[in-house]
C-alpha cells in the first residue's frame, strides 16, 4: 500500500472508503494533486497535492474525509494541466451533445452507490435464437417523429422497448455508450494530408473514459442510475444489451478486461463487441468472470481457448465479420460466380462459437440504400465525397438516389426483401442496423461519422410509408422462430447422418439432388429437412424449400417430392406473384417450379390430415413406453 496512508493503491480513480473518499492517480511527475468543486456551481473548492509519502511506484494514494462526497467533483492534475480522471464512473452533466469542449471541463463526480435490481437475471439467449439489432442511442430516437419523451437518451431508448419486442428483436448492440469528447481530433491532419475544419465524431470510435456512461445520452443529471434502469427493463423484457468498446492501439491491454469486468457487475451488461486491432480477445474468452458474458470479435483461436474436444454448455463468442456482407451483396446483385459462396455462408457456423451475419451495419450503405444507389454520396462530410469506402457492391436498380419510377422502386423493395430472405434463412445469428427493417435511408452516405442530424436519425414516419418492409421482416421473424431446423447448434453436415432418408440441408437445381455450381449460376434449390429440428411438443418440424433465383430472367428449379403423407404449399414469393409451373412428368423425383427474376420462393412440406394423427399418436405411445 502507498506509504502511510492506510489505504491501497487499486483500483485507481475515485472511491468511497470509511469515512470519505480514496484517490488513486498514477503519475510519473511530483507536482500532482486534486482539484475539488462545488457540483451544483462548478466552483473550484480546494486543490490538494499529492506527497512523496503517498506515492508507490507511480500511483499516488490520498485519503480525504469528505460528510457529503456527491456533492463533489473533481480533476487531477499534474503542473499547470488539468486532467479528468479516465476512471471516472461519472461525469458532471451541462454539456450537450455536440457542443464543443475541452477535456479539463469534465469533472468526475463519485456516483451513489447501490441500486435495486430486484430479481435481475441476464436472459443468456443462446445465438441460434437471437435476432440482433445494431443501433446509436441518440440517433435512434432523436428525430421529431420517434415520439418518445426523452429523445436522443437512454430513456428514450427504454421507452422504445415495445417496439423492439413487437418487432422480435432479442440483443441489441449499442454503439459506444461510455463517456467520449465529440471534438477530440478537432483541427488534427485528416485524410489526404488537409487540415480539414472541425468535425463531430458522431459515432464515438476514439479512446474514451470507459467506466462512465455518456452523460449527454442521459435524460438527467444520473447518468448512472438512467443507464442502469435501461438494462434492467432490457431483462423484464427478455432483451439483451451488447455494448460496443473501441480500444485504439494506445490503450493498455491491462486495462481492458478490468473495464469489461467492471460493466458487467456494475450494470449487468449481456455482452461486448470488442473493437480494435490485437486486442487480447483470447484471453478475455477465459477470462471466468467472462464465461457467460457474450464477446464477439473478428477472430477467437477457439482451439487454443478450449481445446479440439470441448463440449460447451453455454456458447459466449460469436465471430463478427464482414465478409457476409459484400459476398451475400454481391449474390443479390446477380454478380457471376457467387453462387457457391452464397450457399457456404448461409449454412456456415465456426465450432463452438456464433456467427453474427448482416447484410448492413452502421459503416456502409443501409439496406434501402443499398438498392437505390451505385455510389457513395458522402459530400455532406465536407471531403469532397474522398472518404468512405468505394467498394459497396450495391446497385441502383436502374436509376441513383430517389425515383418517382414505380417499377424501380418495386424492384427495390422486393430486392430488399431478398436481402431479408437471405438473413433469416441462414443457419447463424442474423443482426440489422436500425431502421433497415422499415427502409431507412441515409441518403447513399456510407460513412456519416460526423453527421448528428436526419442523415444519421431514423424517420420513423418511415415505418407507415414503408409498412410493408416492415410487415415483411416481422413475418420472417415469425418463421424463424417456428422453424427450429433453421435454428442450428452447429454447421450443416449435408449427410442424411440420423437415416431418414434425406440430408439435413440440399442442394438442387433444374434436376432434383444435382444442383449447378456452374460460374454462371445465379439460382438453386435449399432444402431444409424438418427430422432434424424438433419443436419443444416432440413433433418434427416442416420440410422447407427456398427457390433462389438472382437471375434476371426466370428459371426452372426442381422441388423435391416429400414422404408420403406431405405435400407442398407456398408461403412466400418476393417477386411477382405468377403461379409456379408443376410438371410431374419432368423428373420422377420432383416437381418443376419457375421462379421469377431476381425472386426467392419459399415452399413448406405439411401433412396432410391422416399423417398428421397418426404423428401425434406415435409421440404419444413413445411418451407413454418406459425408460
Amino acid at each position: 500500500m502507498a506509504k502511510n496512508t492506510g489505504y491501497l493503491p487499486y483500483p485507481l480513480g475515485a472511491r468511497r472508503e470509511d469515512d470519505g473518499v480514496t484517490f488513486s492517480f498514477a503519475s510519473g511527475k511530483k507536482d500532482c494533486g486534486i482539484l475539488l468543486y462545488d457540483r451544483e456551481s462548478g466552483r473550484q473548492k480546494k486543490k490538494l497535492a499529492f506527497s512523496s509519502d503517498e506515492r508507490l511506484g507511480n500511483i499516488y494514494t490520498k485519503h480525504i474525509k469528505l460528510q457529503n462526497p456527491g456533492d463533489l467533483c473533481y480533476l487531477f492534475y499534474e503542473e499547470e494541466e488539468k486532467i479528468p480522471d479516465v476512471y471516472a464512473k461519472a461525469f458532471k452533466t451541462g454539456i450537450s451533445y455536440g457542443k464543443k469542449c475541452k477535456e479539463e471541463e469534465l469533472k468526475a463526480f463519485i456516483p451513489e452507490e447501490g441500486f435495486d435490481w430486484e430479481d435481475d437475471k441476464n436472459p443468456e439467449i443462446p445465438y441460434k435464437d437471437a435476432i440482433c439489432y445494431c443501433l446509436h442511442v441518440r440517433g435512434f430516437t432523436a428525430h421529431t417523429s420517434s415520439g418518445v419523451k426523452h429523445k436522443g437518451t437512454f430513456a428514450g431508448l427504454m421507452e422504445k422497448i415495445p417496439y423492439l419486442k413487437a418487432t422480435g428483436i432479442t440483443t441489441v448492440e449499442l454503439q459506444p455508450v461510455y463517456e467520449f469528447i465529440e471534438y477530440k481530433d478537432a483541427g488534427k491532419p485528416m485524410a489526404y494530408g488537409v487540415k480539414q475544419e472541425e468535425r463531430l465524431n458522431y459515432w464515438g470510435y476514439t479512446k474514451g473514459y470507459y467506466y462512465a456512461p455518456k452523460a449527454a445520452y442521459s435524460a438527467t443529471a444520473d447518468s448512472v442510475t438512467e443507464f442502469k434502469e435501461l438494462v434492467k427493463a432490457f431483462h423484464k423484457n427478455g432483451l439483451e444489451v451488447v455494448l460496443q468498446f473501441y480500444f485504439p492501439a494506445d490503450v493498455r491491454m491491462c486495462d481492458i478486461p478490468e473495464i469489461l469486468r467492471f460493466w458487467v457487475l456494475t450494470y449487468h451488461v449481456d455482452g461486448f463487441h470488442l473493437m480494435g486491432e490485437h486486442l487480447p480477445a483470447d484471453a478475455l474468452a477465459q477470462d471466468p468472470l467472462l464465461a457467460e458474458t457474450k464477446l464477439w470479435y473478428h477472430g477467437f483461436d477457439i482451439d487454443r481457448i478450449y481445446g479440439p474436444e470441448a463440449k460447451l454448455s453455454y456458447e459466449n463468442l460469436a465471430v463478427y465479420q464482414d465478409q457476409y456482407l459484400f459476398d451475400m451483396r454481391r449474390f443479390l446483385k446477380g454478380d457471376e460466380g457467387m453462387l457457391g459462396t452464397a450457399l457456404y455462408h448461409m449454412r456456415t457456423i465456426p465450432r463452438n462459437m456464433g456467427r453474427i451475419h448482416f447484410f448492413s451495419n452502421y459503416y456502409g450503405m443501409t439496406l434501402m440504400d443499398m438498392v437505390s444507389f451505385d455510389r457513395k454520396h458522402n459530400e455532406e462530410n465536407g471531403e469532397n465525397n474522398r472518404d468512405g469506402s468505394d467498394y459497396n457492391c450495391s446497385w441502383n436498380c436502374g436509376e441513383e438516389g430517389t425515383t418517382r419510377k414505380k417499377k424501380i422502386q418495386k424492384l427495390r423493395i422486393q430486392q430488399i426483401k431478398n436481402a431479408m430472405m437471405f438473413l433469416f434463412f441462414s443457419h447463424s445469428t442474423p443482426l440489422i442496423f436500425m431502421g433497415d427493417e422499415f427502409g431507412n435511408s441515409q441518403s447513399g452516405n456510407n460513412n456519416p461519422y460526423c453527421q448528428d442530424n436526419e442523415i444519421t436519425w431514423l424517420n420513423w414516419k418511415d415505418l407507415d410509408r414503408n409498412k410493408e418492409i416492415y410487415e415483411f421482416f416481422k413475418s420472417l421473424v415469425s418463421i424463424r422462430n417456428n422453424h427450429p431446423v433453421l435454428k442450428k447448434d452447429a454447421e450443416p453436415r449435408l449427410m442424411d447422418y440420423i437415416s431418414c432418408g434425406y440430408p439435413d440441408v440440399s442442394y438442387h437445381g433444374e434436376k432434383a439432388w444435382q444442383p449447378s455450381m456452374e460460374v454462371y449460376e445465379r439460382s438453386a434449390g435449399i432444402l431444409y429437412c424438418g427430422s432434424y429440428g424438433r419443436h419443444r411438443s416432440g413433433e418434427e418440424d416442416n420440410f422447407l424449400y427456398l427457390g433462389i433465383n438472382m437471375h434476371w430472367e426466370p428459371c426452372k428449379l426442381a422441388l423435391p417430392r416429400l414422404p408420403k403423407g406431405y405435400k407442398w404449399e407456398r408461403r412466400i414469393v418476393t417477386g411477382s406473384e405468377d403461379k409456379a409451373v408443376l410438371d410431374n412428368k419432368v423428373d420422377t423425383l420432383a416437381e418443376m417450379i419457375t421462379v421469377n427474376a431476381r425472386s426467392i420462393a419459399l415452399y413448406v412440406g405439411v401433412m396432410d390430415e391422416n399423417a398428421r394423427k397418426m404423428s401425434k399418436s406415435a409421440i404419444k405411445r413413445k411418451e407413454r413406453q418406459p425408460f
